[in-house]
């Protein structure tokens, strides 16, 4: 554990999930497969679609509508529903597929393999501390056993724009009934979880990738008040 800014009064902590709580890689690659086979399979007239078609048409949703990408689950549901539009399906048999392939994303997305010290970790930490989880992605804890921690889960979209916009941060700390000073929030991205909830009156705790160097990393924006390379690490602030 690595010192950067002095730490003040925790009262409660938030957490990133992906690629904080577990490793996310493998995850996505994997569900990006099977969801792309899925969409192939749904009709004759999408055996030749490809991600590149899907990343097209997500892109073209993002330059008609901006704040599209605060909605990662809505985006791929819209750009889904686009392509199979686009080959010729009905509108309503294209926002059933579309459903449908969200569905099926949604039971891969959640098949994460938590580590066991991720858990011994946050049952020492909620035994002293009030968890909350904040994502900007569309992961369910609640698929993979880690929603028991959490008093909450706040995501992007429903909850408020991404993070770092403060929206979720704020949130977090009305409906804890904490002030913003008084929680530390935990993540892995400098610029979405240290940088946007430092920017917001938060402490931030920084758990490094391996192999990353604060000093040279090239989205270093603000020092985080600590740093660690290891989830378990944070029980010695107990």
């Amino acid at each position: 554990m690595r010192f950067y800014r002095p730490t003040g009064l925790i009262s409660a902590l938030t957490f990133d999930l992906d690629d904080t709580l577990y490793d996310n890689r493998q995850v996505i690659l994997r569900t990006e497969h099977e969801s792309l086979r899925f969409v192939q399979q749904y009709h004759p007239s999408l055996n030749g679609l490809e991600n590149s078609d899907l990343q097209r048409i997500r892109q073209s949703l993002r330059e008609a509508e901006p704040d599209i990408y605060h909605d990662v689950t809505e985006w791929r549901r819209r750009a889904v529903e686009r392509a199979m539009l686009d080959v010729g399906l009905a509108r309503l048999e294209a926002t059933a597929g579309a459903e449908a392939a969200m569905l099926h994303f949604a039971s891969w997305r959640s098949r994460v393999d938590v580590p066991q010290e991720t858990h011994d970790t946050l049952t020492k930490l909620a035994s002293k501390w009030p968890l909350v989880a904040i994502t900007n992605g569309n992961a369910q804890p609640e698929l993979f056993g880690l929603d028991s921690y959490f008093e909450f889960v706040l995501r992007a979209g429903p909850d408020g724009r991404a993070k770092p916009f403060n929206d979720m941060y704020h949130l977090a700390a009305e409906r804890l009934g904490i002030p913003m000073g008084e929680i530390l929030h935990v993540g892995d991205d400098l610029t979405t979880d240290v940088a946007g909830a430092i920017r917001c009156g938060m402490q931030a705790c920084w758990i490094k990738p391996e192999g990353a160097d604060l000093l040279t990393v090239a989205d270093s924006r603000l020092l985080p008040h600590l740093e660690i390379s290891r989830l378990a690490s944070l029980t010695t602030l107990i």
